[in-house]
């Protein structure tokens, strides 16, 4: 195991610790405070208040149907890294959704049972319905950090789809506003930014080279890059946004690590947080695996007609996080390079 991956596993670690944590303790809040009140109304009372609003209906789902999303819902979103044992489902009557506008800005999501002797004051959404933008040829942005092993997973990953789609679909490598490996992703991300920009049709066969090795001078000259050309706009891209200067000075760090501007819009627009983050169409798809199949299933997923390519077999097996190959099949299809 490289020393990268073990130090973003302990960053994960550290993740999991303080969300385990926080929802002991918003669980513990919630429980004591205002989850639910118990025959606070009766219908008659708030029944005109409410007629118009849909009910759920109950019994459309049986228990076992209804239970087990949840406890995957709890395990995976809330817990931590810890694990819940059962739930028991107690009954199924029939809720009104409510949203109770607080002010004239916010509003809350909450329901009332039916005969109105259940008002709970907390809805969470347990998985919002993912939304598929088609169009005649996808965009892909996929925001990475060059040294973040699970970046590098993701790339290895989606190259393959890349490749089987050929012109059919618009590929963008940018990059999180952030770094958190230091001088040496900062300027590598220079290089791949003015691979991308002057020299497109080289970028994917640079970057399977450079997956493989983390090697970047050997690369450049193996792909036949014009590196006079990608090192004169290196410096001027660095001299435009800054980057080196800003991380000598330690001017516009995220916290301890250093910034990264040139995709500083993008990542605003998207709201992205850390590496990988991939958005096709303008939608951010976060519950994406990083086998090459599971990643041209869902590019192709986008098309209005779909070409020729969506029909090629990919590999179903997860790369290896960190720069080299192999395959997979631990959880690290959810991890990544965050603070």
């Amino acid at each position: 195991m490289t020393e990268e991956i073990k130090e973003e596993q302990k960053h994960t670690r550290k993740r999991k610790k303080l969300t385990k944590g926080f929802i002991i303790g918003f669980f513990a809040g919630l429980i004591l405070t205002s989850l639910c009140f118990f025959g606070y109304w009766t219908y008659a009372k708030i029944g005109e208040k409410i007629k118009n609003l849909s009910a759920i209906e109950a019994g459309a789902l049986s228990p076992e149907e209804i239970k087990q999303p949840i406890v995957d819902f709890i395990n995976e979103k809330l817990m931590g890294g810890g694990k819940i044992k059962d739930l028991a489902v107690l009954d199924k009557k029939a809720y009104y959704n409510l949203k109770v506008d607080i002010d004239g800005t916010n509003s809350v999501d909450t329901i009332v049972s039916a005969d109105g002797s259940k008002f709970c004051v907390n809805v969470m959404e347990i998985e919002k319905k993912k939304e598929i933008v088609k169009t005649e040829k996808p965009s892909i942005e996929l925001f990475v950090m060059s040294h973040c092993p699970y970046g590098t997973q993701i790339e290895k990953g989606i190259i393959p789809a890349i490749e089987a789609l050929g012109d059919k679909v618009d590929f963008n490598l940018k990059f999180c506003d952030y770094a958190m490996h230091g001088e040496k992703e900062l300027k590598e991300e220079l290089n791949q930014y003015c691979i991308q920009k002057e020299q497109k049709d080289k970028l994917i066969p640079y970057l399977k080279c450079f997956l493989n090795a983390g090697d970047s001078a050997s690369c450049v000259a193996s792909t036949g890059i014009d590196k006079a050309k990608m090192e004169a706009c290196s410096a001027s891209s660095d001299k435009e946004f800054s980057v080196m200067s800003n991380f000598n000075n330690k001017v516009g760090y995220q916290g301890e690590f250093p910034g990264f501007a040139i995709f500083k819009s993008d990542n605003e627009k998207y709201s992205v947080k850390g590496s990988p983050t991939l958005v096709i169409n303008g939608v951010v798809n976060d519950n994406v695996g990083r086998s090459s199949a599971d990643l041209l299933e869902a590019i192709c997923a986008t098309y209005d007609n779909a070409p020729e390519g969506c029909k090629k077999s990919l590999s179903s097996e997860s790369p290896t996080p960190g720069f080299g190959g192999g395959t997979t099949t631990d959880s690290s299809d959810s991890a990544g390079c965050a603070q």
